[in-house]
């Protein structure tokens, strides 16, 4: 289990590209509704200024088990799709990461990301993340100009 917003969250924190010039805006936050508490990301994405990114983010307290091939999310939204971004050991530049997309229905719906279907922000990174490099794991609303609203309720490695 990475996160279930059950008990003791872990830290996530929220930042836009305005750290580095853009103008995006939102804010997350940690909701419940009935028995289910999940990580909420709203906001509105603006790639002027070469920006174009909210998100949330999770340093994670351990590695990922060596043998995980996958991530299995807990997800609901606005019809768009959003973004998985990974960091790991070999993620050295604050630009870099490791990217998969899902589709986020108004409905509460599992989704698979196997670690294969993460493709590198760059050249200069392995091809694949490996399970045990993974150092955090953060919602992204990227790329284009929309008005972002999806909840993360549980993300899990296997």
């Amino acid at each position: 289990m990475i996160e279930d917003f059950t008990g003791e969250t872990g830290n996530w924190r929220f930042f836009t590209d305005q750290v580095m010039g853009g103008v995006s805006e939102g804010q997350a936050r940690i909701e419940r509704e009935g028995d289910i508490a999940y990580l909420h990301l709203t906001g509105d994405v603006s790639t002027k200024n070469r920006g174009g990114f909210i998100q949330a983010r999770r340093d994670l307290s351990k590695p990922l088990p060596d043998g995980a091939q996958a991530l299995h999310l807990r997800v609901r939204g606005d019809g768009q799709t959003y973004f998985i971004h990974l960091r790991t050991g070999a993620t050295l530049l604050p630009w870099q990461y490791y990217q998969a997309a899902f589709p986020a229905t108004a409905d509460w719906r599992d989704v698979t990301l196997s670690l294969s279907d993460f493709k590198p922000s760059g050249r200069m990174l392995p091809k694949v993340p490996k399970a045990g490099s993974i150092q955090s794991v953060a919602l992204v609303a990227y790329g284009r100009d929309h008005a972002a609203d999806v909840s993360l309720a549980r993300i899990t490695a296997e």
